[in-house]
């Protein structure tokens, strides 16, 4: 018979290390020769689960192996389970190789080609499946605990972090990881919250503006370019705010598991949560569900806000005279003709000026400003008594952090525990904590302290605002008029600036 030999390891790791690979190859070679059959090609598959058909290798041998005529009289493998480990997928390849006349053999587990020997590879297949449901299940449960232990599990290190060795709490002496800043990456990892939340000169920045922002001054990602996605996931990861998800994903499906399943492992954070947490309102916001992306992405001021007064339709760019000369024009008349509605062009520099001075009349007038700031006032007070609940909170948790570093250095002091690596871990921890802690109270305490703003003050205050607000260069209008405005309907010689006072 012309035979194919299939061989296979789960791990990229066995195949480096473990000599299984080249074990399982020479005692098919062996099982050949000694049965008289001629070993046409060997196909190798370092690193793959059975449980599975993903698997270049496992499809290129059953490509070969279905080609009319085919190149193999059988496959041959070491067990059914370097085969596949899923019973159903089993049957169904097995059933592929015998209509190319192509039979399944293991040198450890032959079977006969009648009704018996059928039955006792469906059984072999049932309990590899198993074994394999089995493993899986406890390889999880320890890497579940590693996790709860602050150790690192082996999977794709978050960027702006690093590995460290450290000693592991077991008998064992090996060593395992846990996560560590790295600090090269981690200022990289600030600049691209800072520039999401502050912008670039004044221009707002979201996640595509930030890639080519850093793939202009040289800074990569590990080497590579950086992409918007990747942008979008470093803003949205726990981990930079010292939360690191365990368990969260199934690899099969690629769905989230069920809250409940998540193993929480504390990190060192590089951003303050405080910031991390204004990033994702940000980003809330510019949502599509929220913002249409031409209002976020357009250069043009007015875009996605501007409404044709006659039909209702959006009113867009249109250029004439080669480009030199811009205007607003009715979204109806452009695509369906000039018949269906009446209103006419708008020269955009002068409508862009006409809504920015109202805006900046309006919104930046010092009595208005001062009405705010009263406003703002009346609602602290109103939410004193909530915001006194949450300074009580914070208060009796910063105590009792107190009490335990106490009790923590008298333990060491008195001998009852040794200075280690965990316990100076876990003062860390209390520290941290506590530095948190006192954010909030500040935060908290700022809030119902809001000094006397004077007349002067007020009147500069509003002054550099408009002026920021007019200056089409700092991109401040357009910013304020996605926050501040719904809809501008213009008609004839007027327009109208509807939006939300909260």
């Amino acid at each position: 018979m012309r035979i194919a030999l299939y061989a296979r390891v789960s791990t990229v790791k066995q195949a480096e290390k473990d000599l299984s690979i080249p074990d399982q190859l020479r005692q098919m070679r062996d099982w050949c020769k000694a049965n008289g059959y001629t070993v046409i090609m060997e196909y190798v598959e370092p690193g793959a689960s059975a449980t599975d058909d993903k698997r270049p290798v496992f499809q290129q041998l059953i490509a070969e192996a279905t080609l009319k005529p085919s190149s193999y009289d059988a496959v041959v493998v070491h067990s059914l389970s370097r085969f596949f480990r899923d019973s159903l997928e089993f049957g169904l390849y097995e059933r592929k190789l015998n209509k190319a006349d192509v039979k399944l053999i293991s040198i450890i587990q032959q079977t006969s080609d009648d009704p018996s020997g059928e039955m006792a590879r469906k059984i072999f297949s049932i309990f590899d499946e198993y074994q394999s449901k089995e493993n899986s299940k406890h390889t999880l449960r320890a890497m579940k605990e590693n996790a709860r232990q602050g150790y690192f599990n082996g999977s794709r290190l978050p960027f702006g972090y690093k590995t460290i060795e450290a000693e592991a709490t077991s008998n064992k002496p090996k060593k395992k990881k846990r996560i560590a800043i790295d600090e090269q990456e981690a200022v990289t990892v600030r600049k691209i919250f800072d520039l999401y939340l502050n912008g670039y000169r004044g221009q707002s920045m979201g996640s595509k503006q930030i890639a080519v922002h850093l793939n202009e001054r040289g800074l990569t990602l590990r080497g590579t370019q950086w992409a918007r996605n990747r942008i979008h996931e470093i803003l949205s990861n726990p981990v930079y705010k010292g939360e690191c998800i365990f368990n969260k994903r199934d690899a099969k499906n690629q769905k989230n598991k069920p809250e409940s399943e998540w193993v929480r492992m504390a990190v060192e954070p590089i951003i303050e949560q405080s910031i991390f947490e204004a990033v994702q309102v940000r980003k809330a916001s510019r949502a599509p569900s929220q913002i249409p992306p031409r209002i976020v992405n357009s250069p043009t001021l007015l875009t996605g806000l501007l409404k044709c007064g006659c039909c209702g339709a959006s009113m867009t760019l249109a250029t004439g005279k080669g480009g030199r000369y811009r205007y607003y024009k009715c979204n109806t008349r452009i695509s369906k003709g000039n018949t269906l509605c009446d209103s006419r062009s708008f020269p955009m520099e002068k409508i862009d000026a006409l809504v920015l001075n109202a805006l900046a009349d309006k919104v930046f007038d010092p009595k208005r400003v001062k009405t705010m700031l009263s406003d703002m006032k009346k609602q602290i007070k109103a939410n004193q008594e909530s915001q006194d609940d949450g300074l009580k909170k914070l208060t009796k948790e910063l105590e009792g952090l107190k009490i335990k570093t106490e009790r923590l250095y008298q333990a060491v002091e008195e001998g009852y525990l040794p200075l280690d690596s965990s316990l100076q871990e876990r003062s860390h921890k209390l520290q941290a904590r506590k530095q948190e802690l006192l954010i909030q109270v500040a935060g908290y305490r700022q809030q119902q302290q809001l000094p006397e703003i004077k007349q002067n003050q007020l009147e500069a205050f509003t002054k550099a605002l408009r002026n920021k607000l007019l200056d089409r260069s700092s991109g401040f209008g357009k910013e304020y008029l996605k926050l501040l405005v719904n809809e501008i309907r213009i008609k004839d010689n007027q327009a109208e600036i509807t939006g939300s006072y909260s």
